[in-house]
């Protein structure tokens, strides 16, 4: 009998976690988040992590399990997502994933991290080389062991330049070779049969949520959580310094930003977050059940 993955996704303020309770808690379900910024403790008033009422109604994971300065992986997070499923199968329940993050999400549908282990030595060759001769001579190394091109490389982007010359060189293979190695490698939830939704709401609605998700924020102390968390290592981590809600407040806190536009700002940035999130899910998603949040029924979910 498959072991069967529910995925629940949508873009940020859909309206996600209170449906994905709602469907738990109706078919015996542990919730695993697919939220990029949900494992970090004390990122909790930016996030809309789910309260402790909500998390105490259903058992989630992947929540609260980094320090703010730890960077998170897909890798790390496939690990423990492997751990948890494991577990909640052993329990006799159901899994529900949800969240809106598209790197972590696509981790269920498709590989999205090589096996390739660079060694020390060669990262610090070309790490020399680029501090030493500049991007141009990494180019040009690339390409003397690609003679038939690089493809659709970003020969502008030293981080993945940097990352495609270590890889040939560690494997002794071209770029299109290890494309299409990675492409056909299984995904990590291969055995499972991944059931996906994606919730979605008409855009003036949406405007009107995220307005109103900006300013409870600002009033259940999105500031002062953030005054917290810059000592402990916020902005160690830019994955974490960097999101949305979070960048604004650390400009405000520095100066950079006026308290009038601290909510304008979020408001901006999250919209336009939500724009990229819905051409994400569109071009990158297979083909999926829709179904709008205005009218969603638990029982018609999957």
């Amino acid at each position: 009998m498959a072991r069967v993955i529910h995925v629940l996704a949508g873009c940020t303020a859909v309206g996600k976690t209170g449906l994905a309770l709602r469907w738990a808690e109706a078919h015996a379900a542990e919730i695993i988040s697919c939220d990029s910024l949900l494992f970090y403790r004390g990122m909790d008033i930016g996030t809309a992590k789910p309260t402790r009422a909500e998390l105490a109604r259903v058992r989630h994971h992947l929540i609260d399990t980094c320090d703010v300065r730890q960077q998170m992986n897909v890798t790390y997070y496939v690990t423990n997502v492997r751990q948890a499923l494991e577990s909640i199968f052993a329990r006799g329940r159901a899994v529900l994933v949800t969240g809106g993050s598209g790197f972590y999400l696509k981790a269920f549908l498709a590989p999205v991290a090589d096996e390739i282990d660079v060694d020390d030595a060669v990262r610090a060759r070309v790490n020399a080389k680029l501090e030493r001769e500049g991007l141009p001579a990494l180019v040009a190394e690339l390409e003397r062991l690609n003679p038939a091109g690089l493809g659709a490389l970003d020969t502008r982007n030293p981080r993945r330049v940097t990352r495609a010359l270590e890889r040939c060189l560690i494997t002794g293979r071209t770029l299109a070779e290890l494309k299409d190695e990675f492409a056909a490698t299984p995904s990590a939830f291969a055995d499972c049969e991944i059931r996906l939704t994606e919730l979605t709401r008409e855009k003036d609605d949406l405007d009107r949520r995220i307005d109103a998700r900006v300013q409870e924020m600002l009033r259940a102390g999105l500031v002062d959580e953030v005054r917290r968390l810059l000592p402990l290592g916020l902005k160690d981590n830019p994955s974490a310094a960097r999101a949305i809600g979070y960048r604004e407040t650390i400009d405000f806190l520095e100066g950079r930003l006026a308290e009038a536009e601290l909510a304008s700002a979020i408001i901006r940035n999250t919209r336009a977050l939500v724009k990229k999130q819905r051409t994400w899910f569109k071009t990158q998603l297979p083909p999926h059940r829709t179904v709008p949040a205005a009218e969603a029924a638990v029982s018609e979910l999957f």
